[in-house]
């Protein structure tokens, strides 16, 4: 039996842009792009997690708005299941600390990036509601 692992992404909007990291290498799934943010701790909500690992990874303060969608998706080193959130920044400018780079896009642009797997039904439901 594979792993089970709660995760939680940031999708945070800014003058109708979307912000994208791309995973570092010597990670798993380098290269790919995904939603900031990381595993749910014990005893912890998804909106504190949230709060927590943009601070952590991003130096930056979120609001944790509107839930999007929860996903699994099943890899070599187990089953993640990634709920994502629509995020407003509050304070800070996001800051590389263990990604490779980042991309503000238009909602429009997302399908031209690499997504890790988990992150693609996010991505399809946010360029529904947000691509004109």
């Amino acid at each position: 039996m594979s792993q089970h692992i709660d995760v939680v992404g940031a999708v945070i909007v800014r003058n109708g842009h979307v912000f994208a990291v791309q995973r570092g290498p010597g990670k798993a799934l380098p290269g790919m792009w995904e939603f900031p943010g990381g595993k749910i701790e014990e005893e912890e909500s998804p909106q504190n997690a949230l709060i927590r690992e943009l601070q952590e990874e991003l130096l930056c303060d979120v609001a944790v708005g509107d839930f999007i969608t929860t996903t699994a998706h099943e890899y070599s080193f187990g089953t993640v299941v990634l709920s994502t959130y629509f995020c407003q920044l509050v304070a800070g400018e996001p800051r590389l600390t263990e990604h490779a780079a980042l991309r503000w896009l238009r909602p429009e642009e997302l399908g031209t990036l690499d997504w890790a797997p988990a992150d693609i039904p996010a991505v399809e439901i946010i360029v529904e509601k947000l691509a004109p």
